[in-house]
């Protein structure tokens, strides 16, 4: 009943941008923390960056501060990943995450919402 759907990826070159966008739809009925996660090849994946239901706390991997920011837009359920000053070792599988409230045939559930992952590779 609820879809993540990232956009954004592709390949750049160190030290180029990138902004990905995460768009949750379906029977939402309220969305908690939202997150960006991320995969390299042959590693775990690993947190990237969260942010608060207001959008008033935000959290990063050491790895990205100061490069990577992350905010949100409540009004169109979307989360974006603003990636600055890139590094060959950025280069991963981000995925979105959603603590999602939604609505099924009879009440209503919460739990944790994946999208399907999109492909940054970025070229030293």
């Amino acid at each position: 009943q609820v879809q993540l759907v990232e956009s954004g990826g592709g390949l750049v070159q160190a030290g180029g941008s990138l902004r990905l966008s995460c768009a949750a739809s379906g029977s939402i009925v309220s969305i908690r923390a939202m997150g960006w996660y991320r995969q390299a090849p042959g590693k775990q994946r690993e947190l990237v960056a969260t942010i608060t239901s207001g959008g008033g706390s935000t959290n990063y991997a050491d790895s990205v501060k100061g490069r990577f920011t992350i905010s949100r837009d409540n009004a169109k359920n979307t989360v974006y990943l603003q990636m600055n000053s890139l590094k060959p070792e950025d280069t991963a599988v981000y995925y979105c995450n959603a603590d999602v409230t939604y609505r099924s045939a009879v009440h209503y559930n919460r739990h944790d919402h994946w999208g399907q992952g999109t492909q940054v590779t970025v070229s030293s």
